[in-house]
């Protein structure tokens, strides 16, 4: 890297200490907004805080610019503690144009800080999001930090005498604000220079132009009195290991390829691309060399049959989509089922139904995973609840899939998968290895035979010499596999079929409470729900309130004693983004009178949310 181009020594200056910040970056999609934010929270697990992020932006894939429904953001809410969220409200909204600023502010805490791209705020623009008078100017911000900042003039200046042209010069005004706000946060710069340099290689002008553009806008906030002061959150405390910043969706891949290695199976992922699920196919096409099979298919349909040939082949048959392409597999999933063939199947849930909202987030597949397939077509289901998690859910969702011989599905949803927090790396070598069951030999194998551990059947491949044997999707006679239509068979069959779920439940770790183990308030939770409902739950407890917490990871077959925990406190509350789903499957099975937090918005819950309605329930103001 050329000398010039590293990070000055901080000059002495006032600095605050706090303990978290929450900060959003907002602009047109085009204003490379979601490259700003993980940069700033790459060079924030660099700097040794928690973090939890979450980026969002529009379902078109060009919206018109400087329109709201064109808006992109980015937030990051990173402490000396624990970040169980991406934060209820952001502390700073830096808005590159109008737009971004009316669309966010609602968010904005009162008191908090705007830091504005003045440049953009012209009448075009303005009349663009609605605004009849200039915000910045006419004190309908007064509640509010306003920094108007000429991001666009400056950005240009710092890249004089560069043979770019206006708009490519434009462009990099995301690394001025980027620049901007590492001095404002004491967040290292090396980082994300050595990243520009490796980014932007085959273009070394633009090299020189990112570079320069972000050093410029960190040297302007260190002399600029606009800001006075910069801040300081110390580290957080963490266990020692090596860390990095991983997305639910490079987790999730991540998992899939240590599967394959403690499994010793080639790793096959076929795939359709579908928001918000399409990352874990880009990851992993990324490790051919690793022997990584990725086969981007026609449609939703053939990626599934894939599958279901792989599986058959021998391969660790892996999948991932979002709901409406759930919708589309179905049928494969049941001839995975009625085949006893190893599979995992990764659910990106996203708002629907249909198409729905593409880029927002939900959690209403939860009966579609638990139910939407036709005849008796029990899987075990998963769900991961951090972004970070999403790595030892794939492991533990292969090996059920590989010890039980049964397809597995795992729900993810976009909160989780494009999410981000920092992951300690694990040791490979402290990883239980899990290979296939070894076969019986030939002479004594019959296809649909059955281990009685986990009534698994064998799992011959084809051509291999003694192990000749036919599979399709009419019912099978139990041990020999001939094509059955005998009554009796057909419900032996379905119920050996559902015996597996309650073999796998004796794997299923017990429920574990946060908190007092009898109380008032129980709050059970699934999925990407947990930093809210920890984060409520801890701050009620710190006050001495009964209310104490339950999440399930397997949610099919559920905690053996999860029966037992429900009917110790007076009220069980759900918190899920959908209509209640888990709410119904815990009434149906324990006959509690659970009672749901929803939230269907494509929105994830605030702490705020669940913490006011829990103390609905402590004060007796609900039953």
């Amino acid at each position: 890297m050329n000398k010039a181009k590293t990070a000055k020594p901080r000059k002495q200056q006032p600095a605050e200490e706090l303990e978290s910040v929450t900060i959003r970056f907002a602009g047109d999609s085009g204003d490379g907004i979601q490259l700003t934010g993980m940069q700033f929270s790459i060079a924030t697990a660099m700097a040794g805080n928690d973090l939890s992020t979450f980026p969002d932006y529009p379902a078109e894939v060009r919206a018109p610019l400087g329109s709201l429904g064109g808006v992109s953001g980015y937030q990051i809410h990173f402490s000396s503690g624990r970040a169980w969220t991406p934060g209820d409200a952001p502390d700073v909204l830096v808005a590159m144009n109008p737009a971004a600023l009316k669309v966010n502010l609602k968010d904005l805490r009162k008191g908090g800080q705007i830091i504005a791209n003045s440049d953009a705020f012209n009448v075009q623009n303005l009349a663009k999001a609605g605004y009849t008078a200039n915000p910045l100017e006419d004190g309908s911000l007064s509640d509010f930090r306003v920094i108007p900042v000429e991001l666009t003039r400056r950005t240009g200046e710092a890249l004089h005498g560069l043979p770019l042209t206006k708009p490519q010069a434009e462009r990099c005004k995301n690394f001025y604000a980027l620049g901007l706000m590492y001095w404002l946060y004491d967040r290292p710069m090396e980082g994300t220079l050595r990243w520009i340099e490796k980014e932007f290689k085959k273009n070394p002008v633009m090299v020189d132009a990112n570079q320069k553009a972000l050093l410029a806008g960190n040297a302007f906030a260190e002399t600029t009195e606009l800001f006075g002061q910069y801040y300081r959150i110390k580290k957080s405390p963490a266990e020692l290991g090596l860390y990095r910043n991983v997305t639910g969706n490079e987790a999730m891949a991540l998992g899939l390829l240590t599967a394959s290695h403690l499994s010793g199976l080639e790793l096959w992922y076929g795939s359709y691309p579908i928001t918000p699920a399409s990352e874990i196919l880009h990851e992993l096409s990324k490790y051919k060399n690793l022997g990584v099979k990725t086969f981007q298919a026609e449609d939703e349909i053939a990626a599934m049959c894939s599958v279901v040939g792989a599986a058959f082949a021998g391969a660790l048959a892996t999948t991932g989509t979002s709901g409406p392409g759930v919708s589309l597999k179905s049928e494969a999933m049941g001839l995975g089922v009625i085949l006893e063939l190893p599979m995992v199947i990764i659910n990106v849930q996203r708002g629907g139904p249909s198409t729905g909202l593409p880029t927002k987030t939900e959690q209403s597949d939860l009966w579609q995973a638990l139910y939407g397939r036709h005849g008796e077509c029990p899987m075990p289901v998963l769900a991961a609840a951090t972004p970070a998690e999403c790595f030892a859910t794939a492991i533990e969702a292969c090996r059920i899939a590989i010890k039980y011989m049964t397809p597995v599905l795992v729900l993810s949803d976009g909160f989780l998968g494009i999410g981000s927090e920092p992951w300690r790396v694990p040791d490979v070598s402290r990883l239980a290895k899990f290979p296939p069951p070894k076969l019986p030999p030939p002479d004594k194998f019959q296809p649909y035979q059955r281990d009685l551990a986990t009534l698994a059947r064998p799992w011959a491949l084809p051509g291999m010499p003694g192990y000749e044997h036919r599979i399709g999707g009419l019912e099978k006679a139990d041990v020999t596999g001939a094509v059955s239509y005998d009554p009796d068979n057909h419900e032996r069959m379905s119920a050996l079929r559902q015996a597996k779920l309650e073999k796998v439940s004796a794997e299923v770790p017990p429920a574990q409470v946060h908190g007092p183990k009898r109380g008032k308030v129980l709050v059970v939770g699934w999925g990407s729900t947990y930093g809210a409902i920890t984060a409520a739950v801890s701050h009620l407890q710190a006050k001495g309130e009964p209310v104490a917490s339950v999440h399930l990871r397997h949610l099919n077959p559920l905690p053996a004693n999860l029966g037992e925990v429900l009917g110790s406190y007076e009220h069980v509350v759900v918190p899920e983004m959908n209509m209640g789903q888990l709410v119904h499957v815990l009434r149906d099975r324990y006959l509690v009178p659970a009672v749901g937090i929803n939230k269907i918005k494509g929105q994830a819950f605030k702490v705020a949310e669940i913490e006011s309605r829990i103390r609905e329930f402590l004060s007796g103001g609900r039953n």
